[in-house]
């Protein structure tokens, strides 16, 4: 297949001038950006779709590889169709535009500005998690069920059920099945949802 170099250059300068108009404040050049950047896409579609050939129309005394291949084709029309419903929208957005606000150009949004400084950090989403994370930590151990640790004690007594270990840090038994409970009472919120 050989490459059409005329071709390729006017695709490659329309997606450089699309590109550069879609990043302007401007409404209306958002819209040209826009309308260059579906015809270098048609162009592209068309170069790639090969040689010219014959209408795809059976014929028996015609061989299968001299047919044009009808993708490409039916792919620009569609893509016709999309960019001029993009195109119209487009038009509505910039008409609505002007008779509000007599301008063209997108303002920043103080909204925007105000999300954009805030921290990146969150205390509640950005924590580390613990490694168990099962809805059921703890294993109960023993045939009477006194011991409900995965590393029992000997020094632990009836009151104490023993401890468990939570990521690198050793917790009591007892403070790791409260932590499965809604509400939990072992940590003391902080601003914003944070632990301290």
């Amino acid at each position: 297949m050989s490459v059409n170099l005329t071709l390729l250059t006017v695709m490659g300068a329309l997606y450089a001038c699309g590109i550069y108009l879609i990043l302007e404040r401007s409404l209306t050049r958002v819209l040209l950006g826009l309308m260059l950047l579906a015809n270098a896409t048609n162009l592209l579609i068309l170069a790639t779709g090969g040689y010219a050939g014959l209408a795809p129309l059976y014929n028996k005394a015609t061989g299968a590889h001299e047919y044009a291949d009808p993708l490409p084709q039916a792919l620009i029309l569609t893509s016709i169709v999309i960019s001029f419903a993009v195109t119209a929208f487009m038009l509505g957005i910039i008409y609505r535009t002007w008779v509000l606000a007599r301008q063209d150009e997108i303002q920043d949004d103080i909204e925007d500005l105000r999300v954009a400084e805030t921290p990146r950090f969150d205390a509640e989403d950005d924590t580390p998690i613990p490694a168990e994370t099962s809805e059921f930590p703890l294993t109960m151990l023993g045939g009477d069920g006194s011991t409900v640790s995965d590393h029992p004690t000997a020094a632990d007594g009836p009151d104490e059920a023993g401890s468990v270990t939570a990521g690198a840090k050793e917790i009591s038994a007892r403070d790791a099945a409260a932590e499965e409970q809604p509400g939990s009472q072992n940590v003391t919120p902080g601003p914003e949802g944070g632990v301290k």
